[in-house]
């Protein structure tokens, strides 16, 4: 029905995907045992931007062979640099595919155009080198300007064919979100909530996926102070695509805090009933027109009731915002540190408000009935930031303190409703009032959690840090991998051992095309790459008046759930991992969202600091 409407040209409002999140903690039912064809392209499958000059380089190639096969390594003038033989790995089951390995990290010569060849067949070509990632981390930060709210897009800084009027600001019919009502029966006053980031391929704005992304992005430059040798002028001022470059602050701070201001005009003000909680979310009153650019949303914007989730969201931010902050501008520090701890009291005498799965009329629900993560993550950061014992006590008695399976979930990783990671991380790295022991328990178990994704990298024919459930994939779970990779990386910084590093590095391999698919699904980097994700605006496949998605998106990536008519109709017995497709509509394989961007930006900004990819990093 989606495909038909679009191919009719017909607006999809009532049609439109639910926000990424509104129903992926759901995405468990797996898929059939037929395999629907696909095309893949070459079947020699190689990191298609390129590795590291001392780093691993590996690759997987689908073949029916049964016994090694010879493989050779060719410059871009067809000269031949190395060979060796295949290792047989029999068939993945995340692709149903039978697959052989290679490994050419003893190359280090720098230099473009690198092919490998097998029976025959040629990968797609990839570089070689020490800066190989410095682009992607622009781009990966990039796509926050591109989606703010209540801001003119500038294209200077984006482009023309990105550029755009603010969306939802004052101009805005209804005022836009400076002047938005309640849903009714939830409060009888208006907001003026402008700013933030859209979150996803529709244009809501919601706590519970603001707060991990800016969390992420402060937690990006938080590690260039906490880590030793960590450079953080590629994160500095007048080195990303911001409008605020040249004010003397760093650029990513810069971003971070147009978010920030966002979610503490969440607040529920003083003198109101649930005040110092935040509203969940705000969104159109029905589900955005297909496509439509934020300026020309004629809705009118609707506040949802406020949850304790949202409530903790804004606390943990904030106060981690507080301490960044500090030295940069102290009276936005203090205020940021006022709203996390009236947060805080305010979740703590309200537990219990829930966020359902049915409010999804206009966009995507949230719902979360556990916040026991919320708490220890707002918990953490409000002890970093302020030394406070009863911070601590609630950090040290909630009982996920000692359990790394829920700190760090096998299968999923950290996300919008697993969050306690977040707060455990940085226990581990941020200096804090924790004793020595307890900082060293902290310390462990990221580690046992890194060793897990290290282990499950190694297993894999793919190198993926990712293993989840019944090895059904979830609703976005390239950021899955993403989140399993910042615990390696974090590891790796903790304790400079390679195992972890090697896994962050096949992880970006899988990302950038080494996976089953042979498909990059990062936008602009890579020679088979995403181009087509689901958004309002970047929506070229439907109108060639519009753009495609910005260089440094994110594609959600195989899900095994098949949320949408499209990946229904195309997918239908896909294995795992083959359960992607680049298609604007397939909504619950192809969607882009804020807190499938951060962690990659996070991950771009570590591994672009790498250089050659041998030296230790310090640990810190």
């Amino acid at each position: 029905m989606v495909g038909a409407a679009v191919a009719a040209g017909l607006t999809l409002g009532a049609l439109a995907a639910p926000a990424a999140g509104a129903v992926d903690h759901h995405a468990r039912h797996g898929a059939g045992t037929a395999a629907p064809k696909a095309d893949t392209g070459s079947p020699v499958r190689v990191n298609q931007v390129g590795y590291l000059t001392h780093g691993p380089k590996k690759g997987t190639v689908v073949t029916p062979a049964t016994k090694p096969l010879t493989w050779t390594l060719r410059a871009a003038d067809g000269t031949e640099r190395a060979g060796g033989t295949t290792t047989p790995r029999g068939v993945d089951p995340s692709s149903r595919q039978n697959v052989q390995t290679f490994d050419f990290s003893e190359v280090t010569d720098a230099g473009e155009g690198y092919t490998v060849t097998i029976d025959g067949k040629k990968s797609e070509p990839f570089a070689i080198g020490d800066h190989l990632y410095d682009s992607l981390r622009s781009d990966a930060l990039a796509y926050f300007y591109h989606n703010r709210s209540g801001i003119k897009i500038d294209a200077d800084l984006v482009g023309a064919k990105y550029a755009r009027p603010a969306g939802h600001d004052k101009a805005a019919p209804h005022r836009g979100d400076t002047d938005v009502p309640c849903v009714k029966g939830v409060c009888d006053y208006r907001r003026n909530v402008a700013g933030g980031w859209y979150d996803a391929g529709d244009q809501g704005k919601y706590v519970v996926n603001g707060g991990i992304s800016v969390a992420q992005l402060m937690s990006a430059y938080e590690r260039t102070r906490t880590t030793k040798g960590v450079d953080a002028a590629p994160l500095g001022d007048g080195r990303l695509r911001v409008p605020e470059r040249g004010n003397g602050v760093p650029d990513i701070l810069d971003e971070a805090r147009w978010e920030m201001e966002f979610l503490l005009r969440m607040q529920v003000p003083k003198g109101e009933p649930l005040a110092g909680m935040a509203f969940h979310k705000v969104h159109d009153k029905q589900w955005t027109g297909f496509p439509t650019r934020p300026d020309q949303d004629q809705q009118q914007r609707e506040l949802h009731k406020p949850s304790t989730a949202a409530t903790l969201n804004l606390a943990a931010s904030a106060a981690q915002s507080a301490r960044l902050f500090k030295s940069y501008d102290p009276e936005f520090a203090a205020r940021c540190l006022h709203a996390a701890r009236t947060a805080w009291d305010a979740a703590k005498a309200h537990p219990k408000i829930y966020a359902g799965d049915k409010d999804s009329t206009g966009g995507g629900a949230y719902g979360d009935r556990h916040v026991g993560d919320e708490f220890y993550w707002a918990a953490a950061e409000l002890f970093i930031t302020t030394g406070d014992h009863a911070y601590a006590k609630a950090v040290l008695d909630s009982p996920l303190h000692h359990d790394v399976g829920a700190l760090f979930p096998r299968g999923g990783g950290m996300s919008w409703a697993s969050t306690a990671g977040l707060g455990a991380l940085d226990l581990a790295t941020v200096p804090n009032k924790l004793t020595e022991r307890q900082r060293a328990e902290a310390r462990a178990m990221v580690t046992k959690a890194a060793d897990r994704y290290a282990a499950d990298s190694a297993k894999s024919a793919y190198g993926v840090p990712y293993a989840p459930k019944d090895g059904t994939y979830e609703w976005g779970s390239n950021s899955q991998v993403l989140n399993n990779m910042i615990v390696l990386a974090t590891a790796h910084d903790l304790t400079g051992k390679d195992r972890y590093l090697d896994a962050v590095l096949r992880g970006m391999d899988y990302l950038l095309g080494g996976n089953p698919l042979n498909q990059s699904y990062v936008t602009g980097h890579g020679e088979r790459d995403s181009h087509n994700q689901h958004h309002r605006f970047w929506a070229h496949q439907l109108d060639h008046r519009l753009p495609r998605p910005a260089p440094g998106s994110l594609a959600g990536g195989p899900n095994s759930g098949l949320q949408d008519p499209v990946a229904k109709k195309k997918l239908k017995g896909c294995a795992p991992a083959m359960c992607y497709t680049d298609s604007l509509m397939a909504f619950s394989t192809n969607e882009i969202t804020i807190n499938w961007n951060a962690p990659l930006a996070w991950i771009a900004s570590y591994v672009g600091g790498l250089g050659g990819g041998t030296a230790e990093q310090p640990v810190r």
